[in-house]
C-alpha cells in the first residue's frame, strides 16, 4: 500500500463537473494497492495518518497530528502510485486487482472514520479532477513496504 499525504489549505475533487468531496484545513491522501496488501495493512496505515504529527504547533514545530487541528480528509484512490517504468510507458502489474482494491479502499476510509476524523472521498475508478492548496507545502509517502 503507498498514500501520499499532502497537507492542505483546501481540497475538492469533481467527477463529472460535479463536486463529490471538499475539505478545508487537513490532508488531500491519494491512495494505491498492490497485489499482497490486506487488512492488517489498511489498519496499520489508517492509524499511521492518523496519528502522523504534521501541523505547526505554537512554536512552529510539526508536533500535531490531524485531530488536533481539526483537520479533515480528502481520499483518493490512485494505482498509478504503482507504475513502473521500465520504458516510456507505464506497467502497473504490481497494483491490486480492481474490484480488491475497491474493498481496501472503503475499509481504509472506515478506519480513518474510526478516529473521529471527516473523510470525504473521491469515487474510485472514475475520472477525477482534484484541486488542492498545499500547506507549507508538506507532502509525505507512505509504503507499506517500508513500515517497521
Amino acid at each position: 500500500m503507498r498514500v501520499v499525504v499532502q497537507r492542505c489549505k483546501n481540497a475538492s475533487v469533481l467527477v463529472d463537473n460535479k463536486i463529490i468531496g471538499k475539505i478545508d484545513k487537513g490532508y488531500v491522501l491519494f491512495t494505491a494497492f498492490s497485489f499482497d496488501d490486506d487488512e492488517n495493512i489498511v489498519k496499520k496505515i489508517a492509524k499511521k495518518i492518523a496519528t502522523l504529527r504534521i501541523f505547526e504547533d505554537e512554536n512552529n514545530k510539526m508536533n500535531l497530528d490531524i485531530s488536533k487541528v481539526n483537520g479533515s480528509i480528502l481520499s483518493i484512490s490512485q494505482f498509478t502510485l504503482y507504475a513502473k517504468l521500465d520504458g516510456r510507458r507505464p506497467s502497473f502489474s504490481k497494483a491490486m486487482a480492481f474490484n480488491d482494491a475497491n474493498k481496501l479502499y472503503d475499509m481504509f476510509n472506515y478506519e480513518l472514520k474510526k478516529y473521529n476524523i471527516n473523510v470525504e472521498t473521491g469515487m474510485f475508478g472514475a475520472d477525477m479532477k482534484v484541486s488542492l492548496l498545499n500547506d507549507g507545502p508538506v507532502t509525505i509517502i507512505i509504503d507499506s513496504k517500508e513500515l517497521v
